[in-house]
């Protein structure tokens, strides 16, 4: 993903600081190691980020049913259109405008990991 796409979807959710330190707080409490941070981050995620919402993903408008942690322990968003599924990589996938509400979460982390 380019730079400035990546520019575009974070322009849809801003946080202030006080607000990325709480959530990162909130997420990551009592968890010890990488793989137990992201299981928080999951958490986090899945229970505040209302879905199914609508997005595009390469030029085709897909429907985002849930968000699941893969057998990686990579959190990914998972999209279907008809009949055809594909987990996205949650940090790669464009927010519509307007996010769906819990958005800011994705943003959370997105930030989480770039600081990390």
């Amino acid at each position: 993903m380019s730079a400035t796409r990546r520019r575009k979807n974070r322009a849809a959710v801003r946080l202030s600081k006080a607000r990325l330190a709480e959530m990162i707080e909130e997420a990551t409490v009592d968890a010890y190691g990488e793989s137990e941070q992201t299981t928080g981050w999951f958490t986090m995620i899945d229970q505040n980020l209302a879905v199914p919402f609508e997005t595009t993903v390469l030029g085709v408008p897909v429907t985002v049913e849930r968000i699941d942690l893969n057998a990686s322990e990579q959190i990914v968003a998972v999209c279907t259109r008809g009949g055809n599924r594909q987990a996205l990589p949650i940090l790669d996938l464009p927010m519509p405008s307007p996010p769906p509400k819990g958005a800011e979460w994705i943003e959370a982390y997105r930030q989480w990991r770039v600081d990390g």
